[in-house]
């Protein structure tokens, strides 16, 4: 259920590319993984998603007004790799009110992989009370500090976002709009840093 690039973050960052994968075909884990018996299920949890982003980011405001073409043309603009196709809908929910300077929140979840927890997903806003950008460093400081204040200070790991280590000072909002996944969520990965 998770898309595979926070996979690769998730598990084999560090390793040798190409990825090796082992497909299963039998003993499906279903206490695990939810079956999906057909395309219409993924689609549905896509467009779940997608409704769930942008109600954080524009109150579900963007995604209502769309017509039911307009969600078939990013579902199928994903699903055949059509960048264009997909971006021409996304753009519209990558976008807010300049007077807004930023989204409402920052639909966004943390996983960690030294932990038994799916993610980590509240409510966070992209600007401070005061007016100024919170960044990614303000984000983790408020959901995982122990991710980037180690108690020995020792940082013993990294944080990883389409297998890249963005800097800490970089604006959430920027991360939100420019690396987000297509399902509008920030999958951000806590990996334990290589020792080597």
């Amino acid at each position: 259920h998770y898309p595979i690039g926070l996979l690769f973050d998730l598990h084999a960052s560090n390793t040798a590319l190409p990825w090796s994968i082992t497909v299963h075909f039998k003993n499906f884990p279903e206490k695990d993984l939810l079956h999906c018996h057909s395309k219409d299920v993924i689609e549905a949890h896509f467009m779940a998603c997608i409704k769930e982003a942008d109600a954080l980011k524009h109150k579900s405001q963007v995604i209502n007004e769309m017509q039911k073409k307009d969600h078939k043309q990013l579902w199928m603009g994903l699903q055949n790799d059509k960048f264009e196709q997909f971006w021409a809908i996304n753009r519209k929910l990558m976008e807010y009110p300049p007077e807004d300077n930023g989204f409402r929140y920052i639909p966004f979840r943390i996983y960690q992989a030294t932990t038994e927890r799916p993610f980590i997903q509240k409510l966070f806003r992209p600007i401070a009370s005061g007016g100024e950008l919170h960044t990614l460093g303000d984000l983790l400081k408020d959901v995982c500090p122990g991710a980037i204040v180690p108690e020995d200070g020792e940082q013993k790991t990294q944080v990883m976002i389409h297998g890249i280590e963005p800097m800490l000072e970089t604006p959430i909002q920027w991360l939100s709009e420019h690396m987000s996944y297509p399902d509008n969520f920030l999958h951000i990965s806590i990996i334990p840093r290589p020792t080597d």
